[in-house]
């Protein structure tokens, strides 16, 4: 049975939102993607066109998962100031999606980005990242 489905998001674009109650501490799916190099994913994101929109995420090794290239909906996850999941990166590079507290029907299942930027962090930039995630204590952007 499945436990989860992506759909629009009044985070984001769209988000993935469980289908039945998920216990804390419940791995829900692996961030699937081609794993190649940062310099490469970077390119590809740039001629994307879609800044503020990434489906990158960084491995401890320097490479990443591109999970715009055959990618799972574990690229759709939201980021939230208050998360109620967190990505978990194994001794093998995979990166899998596991709750931090129990979440209901209904509910969508975001992460705390931390993205960080090689770039100055100008106006334009940080207005690339801004926080939409609605938490009380919203830090205002997705950057780290």
């Amino acid at each position: 049975m499945r436990r989860v489905t992506v759909r629009q998001s009044s985070v984001h674009g769209r988000g993935v939102f469980a289908l039945q109650a998920i216990p804390a501490g419940r791995r829900i799916f692996e961030y699937r993607g081609e794993v190649t190099s940062w310099r490469r994913a970077s390119a590809r994101h740039r001629r994307s066109g879609m800044p503020g929109h990434t489906f990158i995420f960084g491995l401890a090794d320097g490479r990443v998962i591109d999970g715009s290239v055959g990618g799972n909906s574990a690229r759709w996850l939201n980021h939230s100031c208050r998360p109620n999941c967190e990505a978990i990166e194994d001794e093998r590079g995979r990166v899998f999606i596991e709750t931090l507290r129990a979440v209901k029907a209904g509910d969508e299942l975001c992460i705390a980005y931390g993205l960080t930027i090689d770039e100055v962090k100008s106006p334009e930039i940080v207005a690339d990242y801004v926080c939409h995630c609605g938490a009380r204590k919203c830090t205002g952007s997705l950057l780290a």
